[in-house]
């Protein structure tokens, strides 16, 4: 049996590794193991590859070979291509050819399976029992986009990460298909070895004396259309003034490897008038590495997964900023983003107004937050889920005064549940299936 693990990132990587050495894939001696590494930036070309990355040495052992999707399918973009439906078994004779398959039965373990590269992927060997692994807080939100039937009843288990301790997963259990949580120590266990190399790097930048007490994370998020570059650039200024406010001098900001350099220079104007000793840490280093080095007194974010690894794998206080606006922007209400979000905003607590610098208790994260991921996920795709309707509408009946920012009025009233605004005349008149039945009405009685 061949595996085959397909990574876009060095934290998906990471993922796919812990999961490998805790068993989690079999004896090693009973398999070919192949990782195929991805970049899936808007220019790959400029962009550093998962296995030239500082750390991925450690990662190495697991496999026998690695190999390129990007030099595999050049000149296609992996985010954005395919196989034509005539193609795939074109394709797979291809995959097999330039990696040495012969006609070994194959096993896929991939990310995101509702978007490429995973789903070309699985479309390619059409016959491969699949494995999805999820490496951030997505896993714990709906499926984003239908699976076909072939594809689904292929998928054997939802591999993920217990960010927060007993929330189950809702990514493809509308297709019966099993969460299985990689053990934390061995997540951990692999980001330590990944960051002996980046901790030297680290050292080399970061002098010992007065090094950073705080972390600023940026995610990037005017490249998906959430905010712009501009609201972008102050969300980060927001950041570094509410460390400053929790009397950090000392800060380091890990920009998102894609964003552009005048981030940091706004940054470095306020850091500033701030009078406080910033630090843009641009080499490609793993935020956890950051946290175990540096293992700073305060990490602060939007909505990044990197808050909870940080608070899960590390102890370390962290806090949110911006996730209001977030929540008002985002859409459309399916966007994937908005679980993650919303697991951010209702956990942690904000940077710039509340108490913070204090440990999350992890434990009781999921009782408060179980019923309220449901409901959403239910409001976002609730054809998927038809059975949740009446348990998100005896929660919205107790809740909702508490939680009315995860909530908008005009779907709650589309789906009948409580809080949601009347459905108005002229939006029935505009429905397609409104207009179908009346046109089948007044046949009948012509």
């Amino acid at each position: 049996m061949t595996q085959i693990f397909f990574s876009a990132t060095q934290y998906a990587a990471a993922t796919v590794t812990a999961a490998i050495r805790a068993g989690l894939f079999g004896p090693r001696e009973n398999h070919r193991r192949i990782l195929v590494v991805s970049d899936t930036a808007a220019v790959p070309e400029v962009g550093t590859p998962l296995d030239r990355m500082a750390g991925f040495t450690s990662l190495r052992p697991e496999f026998d070979e690695v190999r390129s999707w990007n030099e595999f399918i050049a000149p296609h973009h992996p985010a954005g291509w395919s196989p034509r439906a005539q193609d795939a078994c074109l394709w797979e004779k291809a995959a097999r050819l330039a990696w040495d398959l012969g006609d070994d039965p194959v096993e896929i373990a991939c990310e995101s399976i509702q978007a490429n590269p995973s789903r070309a992927v699985a479309e390619i060997f059409a016959d491969s029992p699949i494995h999805v692994y999820a490496d951030g807080l997505m896993s714990y939100g709906p499926t984003r986009n239908r699976i076909p039937h072939g594809m689904s009843s292929r998928i054997a288990r939802v591999l993920h990460l217990d960010l927060v301790p007993g929330l189950r997963p809702m990514l493809l259990s509308e297709y019966g298909v099993e969460p299985e949580p990689v053990p934390g120590g061995a997540m951990v266990d692999v980001l330590a070895r990944i960051g002996e190399e980046g901790g030297g790097i680290l050292a080399e930048r970061i002098p010992e004396g007065n090094r950073p007490t705080a972390v600023l994370l940026g995610q990037y998020l005017s490249a998906i259309d959430l905010i712009t570059r501009a609201e972008e650039e102050q969300l980060h200024i927001r950041m570094l003034r509410a460390a400053a406010r929790a009397g950090h001098e000392d800060v380091l900001f890990k920009p998102h490897p894609s964003a552009p350099a005048a981030y940091s220079r706004s940054l470095e104007e306020a850091a500033r008038e701030l009078e406080v000793r910033l630090t843009v840490l641009s080499e490609p280093v793993l935020a956890e590495t950051v946290f175990a080095f540096l293992q700073p007194k305060l990490v602060i974010g939007c909505f990044s997964t990197a808050l909870m690894t940080a608070a899960a794998f590390y102890g370390i206080p962290v806090a949110r900023v911006g996730t209001d606006l977030l929540l008002e922007r985002i859409t459309p209400y399916e966007n994937s983003n908005r679980i993650p979000l919303t697991v951010i905003d209702a956990a942690l607590p904000d940077a710039e107004h509340e108490p913070i610098g204090s440990p999350l208790q992890l434990s009781l994260l999921a009782d408060e937050l179980g019923q309220l991921v449901r409901t959403v996920g239910y409001c976002m795709q609730s054809r998927k889920y038809p059975g949740l309707h009446d348990e998100a509408a005896a929660w919205l009946a107790a809740h909702l005064d508490e939680y009315p920012q995860y909530f908008k009025k005009r779907r709650l009233g589309r789906l009948h549940l409580p809080g949601g605004s009347p459905v108005r005349a002229e939006s029935l008149r505009r429905n397609p299936t409104v207009r179908r039945v009346v046109r089948r009405i007044r046949a009948t009685q012509s």
